[in-house]
């Protein structure tokens, strides 16, 4: 059986795990402004080189035939001319530098930025299923539940528990667990939508959220979910029949999300206690695993 998480006690190790990568924007962003910067200090140097250029040139040109005029500063106009073109040399020298040292920054930056990005993705999902794990719920429920409570649509949970699974692990071992698991996501991913989250939540435990969903049409999903079964259990020569108890709970406005899970653990835990005591019945109604 697996224990029921509080989304909101985790919610600090969800916010250590992208605190790099938002400092990694946040620096990559730094680095715009900081390219801003640079062009802006060129074209002022650029404007600045200009003007006094020009007010020292310009009067030289206007009045150079005129006697006893321009004559002393047409003599330093070589000196000049070399100053301003080492100053331009020297920053034209600056800024290549400071470019260079800004794009190799940004290219280490956007490298650790994808590599994160991948890594957190790996980290949320499950190995063996290739569903999503239950780290994903940190990110995944109060998204949700922020977005039902803001819109004012519906949001359910589907707590889905492959039935004796400890006893098929005991019997044939943990190769045909996992064979197990896996054929249990492939027949979620082929029932649920796109849309729909489907997590494994725990050992022999899935979890599908279902936005814009209601308890009805959530258990209807389950019925054919169900229907698929029955016909993979006539069509599977593997030793063994796979059967699946299920909880279904709606969320209701000002629930927390331990709250909501609760609820379909609970519809779960009755779904069990009705299937035990007719084992004979279990290939319809849900209940457990048998050679």
């Amino acid at each position: 059986m697996g224990s029921i998480p509080d989304p909101s006690q985790s919610a600090a190790s969800a916010a250590a795990e992208s605190l790099r990568s938002e400092e990694i924007q946040r620096q990559l962003k730094q680095l715009g402004g900081r390219d801003l910067q640079l062009w802006s200090i060129g074209i002022l140097i650029i404007v600045v080189l200009v003007a006094g250029f020009a007010a020292v040139v310009a009067p030289n040109v206007a009045w150079r035939g005129l006697p006893g005029t321009g004559l002393v500063e047409y003599r330093y106009l070589p000196q000049l001319f070399f100053g301003l073109i080492s100053l331009i040399l020297l920053f034209n020298i600056y800024v290549v530098v400071q470019k260079r040292s800004l794009n190799s920054t940004r290219a280490s930056l956007i490298r650790e930025l994808v590599f994160s990005e991948r890594l957190e993705s790996f980290t949320l999902i499950d190995p063996l299923t290739q569903l999503l794990n239950r780290r994903s719920l940190d990110q995944i429920v109060p998204r949700e539940i922020a977005r039902a409570n803001r819109s004012g649509s519906h949001l359910t949970f589907v707590l889905v528990e492959v039935a004796g699974f400890k006893g098929l692990n005991d019997r044939l071992g943990n190769i045909a667990g996992d064979q197990l698991l896996v054929e249990v996501a492939r027949l979620l991913k082929g029932t649920f939508r796109g849309s729909d989250a489907i997590i494994r939540y725990s050992g022999d435990r899935f979890l599908i959220i279902m936005a814009d969903t209601n308890e009805k049409r959530a258990a209807s999903a389950m019925r054919r979910l169900m229907d698929i079964v029955d016909r993979w259990n006539l069509n599977t020569k593997s030793g063994w029949e796979m059967l699946l108890n299920y909880g279904v709970a709606q969320y209701a406005i000002g629930a927390s999300a331990a709250e909501l899970l609760m609820a379909a653990e609970q519809k779960l835990v009755l779904q069990q206690a009705k299937a035990a005591p007719k084992p004979a019945s279990l290939a319809a109604a849900s209940g457990g695993l048998s050679k």
